[in-house]
């Protein structure tokens, strides 16, 4: 198989025959063989009776329901397990994504080596309440990923090699760092493409302004395990050493300076009485607790059944 589209949806039953009959014109034109993969993520209107009449009138759809809503994330995560397709396509379902794009889009993977090719919607249809936090996200994420190449991290409509999403889990508000997941699971070829944004036809956006806490605190983890996963120590035991010390060498300082001041007879402060000390005793405690954190952390790391589940890439 040529195509898998997979299109992670949430109330989108208005927009859904519109979208499949515009993928399949794309696909018939280009003698693709395809499969849409609809994954429908707890709706609350009519999306899932929509899904099972395309079903019963087009073989290439199928459908996936999640009984209750649990976010774009787990839907991707799903699709992408499901996917058959030799390049896998992504896409949200309020038509806001052009299937014209997709001829191009697999181009990109199978003729120019691309590992997975991202949208960037350089004229944007959405709120300036919603653009210029994405900008912000967007600027951040390239300065921690080093992936400079990208404007739009967050662009519903990818392209991804087939090895790609199988080896890759996509979770919590995790979708919008899909390119930083992949390049730490050593797929480096990571691409741009310009794409065409046309504003919602149907219904209002299903993301509110908590969305933006919940993908920085996900930008955060995606960093930490991809660079610390397999080695935590090595993040906290120089911090929880540093700290330790600094604390160490305060407090030997403060000592010193009462036994001078004893012995040249004058007048001296407790140790105790003195902030600095108290200052050197929290950075003791600190720095011994990141350190255990560490030591703890690196017992679970190579406990763990992942401990040894590496990215391969070719076996001979």
């Amino acid at each position: 198989m040529d195509i898998s589209v997979v299109v992670p949806l949430y109330n989108e039953a208005e927009s859904l025959p519109e979208l499949t009959d515009w993928i399949r014109r794309v696909m018939v034109a280009n003698n693709f063989s395809y499969e849409i993969i609809l994954v429908d993520d707890g709706s609350k209107d009519t999306s899932w009776s929509v899904i099972l009449d395309l079903k019963q009138q087009h073989e290439q759809i199928s459908g996936i329901k999640f009984r209750r809503n649990y976010g774009k994330s787990a839907a991707l995560n799903v699709g992408f397990a499901a996917a058959q397709g030799e390049v896998v396509i992504t896409m949200d379902a309020d038509l806001q994504d052009s299937p014209d794009e997709i001829p191009e889009l697999y181009d990109r993977v199978m003729n120019q080596g691309a590992d997975l090719v991202s949208g960037w919607k350089q004229k944007r249809y959405d709120p300036i309440t919603k653009t210029i936090p994405t900008k912000l996200f967007n600027a951040v994420t390239r300065a921690m990923s080093g992936i400079n190449n990208l404007h739009d991290f967050n662009c519903g409509l990818k392209a991804y090699k087939k090895d790609v999403v199988k080896s890759i889990e996509v979770y919590g508000e995790m979708h919008r760092y899909i390119p930083v997941i992949a390049k730490w699971a050593g797929f480096s070829n990571i691409q741009e493409q310009v794409v065409q944004h046309y504003p919602r036809k149907y219904g209002t956006t299903k993301f509110g302004a908590g969305r933006f806490v919940k993908g920085f605190l996900d930008l955060m983890s995606i960093f930490f395990v991809g660079k610390f996963g397999k080695r935590p120590m090595h993040f906290f035991g120089p911090i929880g050493v540093i700290s330790f010390l600094i604390g160490f060498f305060i407090t030997v300082y403060l000592i010193s300076e009462k036994l001078m001041s004893i012995a040249n007879g004058t007048v001296y402060r407790n140790v105790t009485d003195q902030p600095l000390f108290y200052l050197s005793l929290l950075a003791i405690m600190i720095g011994t607790q990141l350190f255990l954190t560490g030591f703890i952390a690196e017992l679970l790391s190579r406990n763990s059944s992942e401990r040894n589940k590496y990215q391969i890439e070719r076996v001979v």
